[in-house]
């Protein structure tokens, strides 16, 4: 399945992943822990690859990330070593939240926080080409056995691609020499106003949530270094917009979280999409114009102004040689 060469190839793609989106790390990695139930998980120890945390936007704790970080072959990602990998992780979630040393190792002192799994399933061959949800049919919650209020995420071939070309994205534009986007200090990922879950952390919770990484939207946001009101969202968008009605959606969801005015520039991005999906962007956004009071509303101006550009694709790999596996 793995060994220690092609397991440091979804630590690499893992950490500058997660880094991107804010996360940091907290204690060792790859070391083992005493189970806390050792009975009823017939295991002496578990094993932790890494914990990552970030500050959470609807309430006032941190989220703690107990990752499994899997690098498979094509002909490894089975659903079987899924479900193992799965159960294994919920078990580990299950003694995190109850064990004083993993407590010790990896969380801050004084703080609220809870402990979610996250099982990263990278193909390091890139050979990958079936239907990785397929073979997740056999993990149930019954199976997992989860504590009450924790979650367990995974994250397959695809959606590390779809993550690792956002990361790219990113760094690409704040690479350029006319940067389109400035230092991360000055960014941070947008997290909606919601009726009833109200952002009670605006300015502390910066990182993308577990949340926001598995949704088909996620949207980079940006002030300016000089200090004026001007702002910057950046929408990554990761579906395949063929029709009209799909984007008129996407322009309505960025009307209700209020940032379609005359200070923001907007532009959506995305990967691998449809071929029909810049005139589907545009002709959704005539038809959003003509179901408006007025086109000549502030609110219209603000619609023809947002930007769809298509992102070139990137492939993360490492070499197993770069890696150390000739001597």
């Amino acid at each position: 399945m793995e060994n220690e060469h092609t397991a440091a190839q979804a630590e690499i793609v893992a950490s500058e992943l997660f880094s991107e989106f804010f996360w940091n790390k907290l204690g060792p990695t790859n070391h083992d822990w005493p189970c806390e139930e050792q009975e009823l998980h017939q295991v002496k120890t578990h094993p932790c690859d890494v914990v990552y945390y970030y500050d959470e936007p609807y309430a006032a704790r941190q989220t703690y990330v107990h990752c499994d970080l899997k690098s498979y072959a094509k002909g490894s990602i089975t659903s079987l070593a899924l479900k193992v990998a799965a159960e294994s992780l919920a078990r580990q979630v299950a003694c995190a939240e109850r064990s004083e040393e993993w407590r010790k190792l990896h969380t801050q002192d004084h703080v609220t926080f809870i402990v979610s799994g996250l099982l990263f399933v990278y193909n390091h061959d890139g050979e990958y080409d079936k239907d990785f949800n397929s073979s997740l049919i056999g993990i149930t919650p019954e199976s997992l056995q989860l504590p009450r209020g924790s979650r367990l995420f995974i994250l397959g071939p695809k959606e590390i691609f779809w993550l690792d070309n956002v990361r790219d994205e990113i760094q690409r534009m704040r690479g350029k020499k006319n940067a389109e986007i400035p230092q991360a200090e000055f960014c941070s990922y947008f997290h909606p106003q919601l009726i009833r879950r109200a952002n009670l952390q605006v300015k502390k919770a910066k990182a993308a949530t577990l949340e926001t990484l598995t949704s088909p939207i996620i949207i980079l946001e940006h002030s300016d270094p000089r200090g004026s009101a001007k702002r910057g969202v950046v929408v990554f968008y990761g579906r395949a917009g063929e029709s009209a009605d799909e984007f008129m959606y996407l322009i309505d969801t960025l009307r209700k979280y209020e940032l379609l005015d005359g200070r923001t520039d907007v532009v959506v991005k995305t990967l691998d999409a449809s071929r029909v999906s810049s005139p589907m962007f545009e002709k959704a956004k005539l038809q959003y114009l003509e179901g408006l009071a007025g086109s000549t509303t502030d609110l219209g101006d603000y619609v023809r102004q947002i930007r769809y550009e298509p992102m070139s694709h990137i492939k993360t790999s490492y070499s197993n040689i770069d890696l150390g596996t000739w001597s």
